[in-house]
C-alpha cells in the first residue's frame, strides 16, 4: 500500500509516516517510480509505534522494542529479553507519571466542586 493508504488505514499522517521512516521506525520499499511501498504488517506497526509514543517513549527506545513485538499475538519475541529490565524502568517511569496526573487531576475536581470564590475587595 501506498503512505496515504496507510495513514488512513493507521489514522495518522503522511507526514508521522515519513517522520517514523527517518527515525528507522518505518521501512518501507520503493518502488521504480520512487514511491514507497508499505506491506500491510506496516498498520500494526504504525499502531504500536503510535502507542509507545502516547507512553512516553522516545523513538530510540521504540526503536529497540519495535523488533520484539513481531506481531500483535506475539507479546514479547523469545529473542528479547535483555529488554525486559529497561521495559520494567519505563512501566514504573509512566505509572508515576499517572500517578502524579491523577493528584492534579484530584486538585482540579476540588476546585471545580468548591465552585466561584468569594471575591477579596481591591483597594
Amino acid at each position: 500500500m501506498r503512505i496515504g493508504e496507510l495513514a488512513r488505514a493507521a489514522g495518522t499522517t503522511p507526514r508521522a509516516l515519513r517522520y517514523y521512516e527517518e527515525q528507522g521506525l518505518l521501512r518501507p520499499a520503493r518502488l521504480a517510480s520512487g514511491y514507497r511501498h508499505y506491506d500491510p504488517q506496516a498498520v500494526g506497526t504504525v499502531r504500536h509505534i503510535q502507542l509507545l509514543l502516547s507512553a512516553g517513549l522516545n523513538t530510540a527506545a521504540i526503536a529497540e522494542i519495535l523488533p520484539c513485538i513481531p506481531n500483535d499475538a506475539t507479546v514479547l519475541a523469545p529473542t528479547c529479553p535483555e529488554l525486559l529490565d529497561a521495559l520494567a524502568v519505563e512501566r514504573a517511569r509512566i505509572t508515576t507519571s499517572m500517578e502524579r496526573l491523577a493528584a492534579a487531576r484530584d486538585v482540579l475536581d476540588r476546585l471545580i466542586q468548591a465552585g466561584p470564590a468569594t471575591r477579596r475587595p481591591t483597594h
